[in-house]
């Protein structure tokens, strides 16, 4: 083989690996509990002086009977249960073996007390505690569309 064809080859490998290196980063959204996972949290974004965003996500691979029951994170001061299922602490059960959403036409999680608006495309740390299943650090993610 000539070196003019060993050379384009190289050129080719280092293009699609400058490439790769040069494309944003898909973000991880499943976070894993000892015996579920979440799949997306995530929010729409919030205009400024709102005082409170719904947060959707789903629950899947239950392999125990759990229950959300806490929710920590920096954009605001407190979490609750909205929806059919409303209730002013965060107390979510979720059913061994079953998909079970938080969405805002059902029952959704709602951080209270936002303490500065929400833009889309940034994610900030989120903290959920399960009765079973411990603590898992995951990302909210702010979209502009429905994903569940």
């Amino acid at each position: 083989m000539s070196p003019f064809i060993h050379r384009r080859a190289a050129l080719r490998a280092g293009l699609a690996f400058g490439a790769a290196l040069a494309l944003p980063q898909a973000r991880a959204c499943e976070y894993f509990a000892d015996n579920l996972r979440i799949t997306h949290p995530w929010c729409t974004a919030t205009r400024p002086g709102a005082d409170s965003v719904i947060v959707s996500m789903m629950f899947d691979q239950v392999t125990r009977p759990d229950r959300l029951v806490a929710v920590k994170t920096m954009v605001a001061d407190g979490a609750e249960i909205g929806g059919r299922l409303a209730r002013s602490e965060v107390d979510f059960a979720i059913p061994e073996g079953a998909e079970t959403h938080l969405a805002e036409h059902g029952t959704y999680l709602k951080l209270t007390g936002l303490k500065f608006p929400l833009e889309v495309a940034r994610t900030y740390p989120m903290v959920l505690a399960f009765e079973h299943g411990g603590v898992v650090q995951a990302t909210l993610n702010v979209d502009l569309q429905r994903f569940l």
